[in-house]
Order: structure tokens, then sequence, then C-alpha cells
């Protein structure tokens, strides 16, 4: 299976870039494919120029494989903080540029853009695993969860992705060693019970 695991975190210390090495390292063991992208350390360019826009549009080559990688995902997993109620702007940029017309969704024929996409992606199931500071019952209760709604409707749902599973670590910045250790096992936990071993 190919499996495509994108990290949005700019210290190379985080428990972000943790989480995103330990589901690589699990899908590997597994057998599986994959294509793993620090889009902090590749310096990713988020702005989407207006080019880029239409589909079937020219882009650069390193747009050009991040849309051929997504395309042929039979798995995604997506790894980084909530800042805001959001994912960073590198990860905004990556989606801008890379979940695009024709290679993620398509609208039907006739459609001008306004109704409802057809989605192109093929992977089978999507992974977001989120850091916060925010305890899980104040980001429901105060804020709604934003993120959720973001990856499993706008996103994934939108482009064809049946199965988006979320799993949130929080609160980070005062978790113990113990507690990062368990929530790595978790890590592992859902990524083999999405991707079980070939």
């Amino acid at each position: 299976m190919k499996v495509s695991v994108i990290l949005a975190h700019p210290d190379k210390r985080s428990f972000n870039r943790t989480i995103a090495e330990t589901a690589v390292v699990e899908l590997r063991q597994a057998g599986h494919s994959v294509s793993f992208h620090d889009l902090y350390e590749e310096g990713f360019d988020p702005i989407l120029p207006a080019s880029e826009i239409p589909a079937q549009a020219p882009c650069s080559s390193s747009i050009d494989q991040h849309c051929q990688e997504i395309a042929e995902a039979e798995g995604i997993v997506i790894v980084h903080p909530n800042w805001w109620g959001q994912p960073p702007a590198i990860l905004k940029g990556w989606v801008d540029r890379v979940i695009r017309p024709g290679v993620a969704y398509n609208f039907l024929e006739g459609d001008s853009g306004e109704g409802v996409p057809a989605g192109l992606l093929k992977a089978k199931a999507a992974i977001v695993f989120n850091t916060s500071n925010t305890p899980a019952e104040r980001e429901r209760a105060v804020f709604g969860d934003p993120l959720e709604t973001i990856w499993k409707n706008c996103i994934f749902g939108l482009c064809g992705v049946k199965d988006v599973r979320r799993e949130v670590f929080s609160v980070v910045v005062t978790s113990t060693e113990a507690q990062r250790q368990k929530w790595l096992a978790q890590v592992r936990d859902l990524v083999m019970r999405c991707f079980p071993a070939r």
C-alpha cells in the first residue's frame, strides 16, 4: 500500500516530529511504501500563484511530485499542531496547491464551480494527528473543534476519502514523558488499524 505522510511543524525537536516518525516507522515495518514530507524542512512554498488556479495548469516539478503522490496514495497521514483552530499556514498552502482540481476533485460536467465536486482521491483512509495545548472539553465547548470540520468535511470528505480518523493529543505543554509514550502507542495502534500489514 502507498501511504503519504505529511508533517507541518517548524521545530525538528517537536512532539509532532516524533509522531510523524513513529507513523513512518510503523508503516514501513508493515511493508507499506511511504512518501514522507516535512514541509518546513523542505522549504515548501505555500503561496498559490494565480497561474496555478485553473485545473490542468502547469505547476513546478515539486508541486507535480506532491500531486502525483497524493493522487496515488492509498492512505494518508497528516501531522500538525492546532494553531488558532487551524493548520499552520504552510500546511494550508499545501492544501491550496496540492489538493487541487484534476488531482483531488473535479466538478461535474455542466457545473461551473458552484456545486459539489466529485472526489478523486483513491485513499481508503486518512488519519490526522493533532497536538494541542487546549483541553479537549474546552476545544469542543468554546471553539467547536474547527479542525474536525476542516479535515473530515471540507477536505477529505469532499475529495472522496470515506474513512477519516483524527486523534488529538493534549495538553502537550504540560505532558510527561510517560504520557507521551502512551500517545505514541496510540499512534502505532491507529496506524496499524487503518493500514494493516500487507
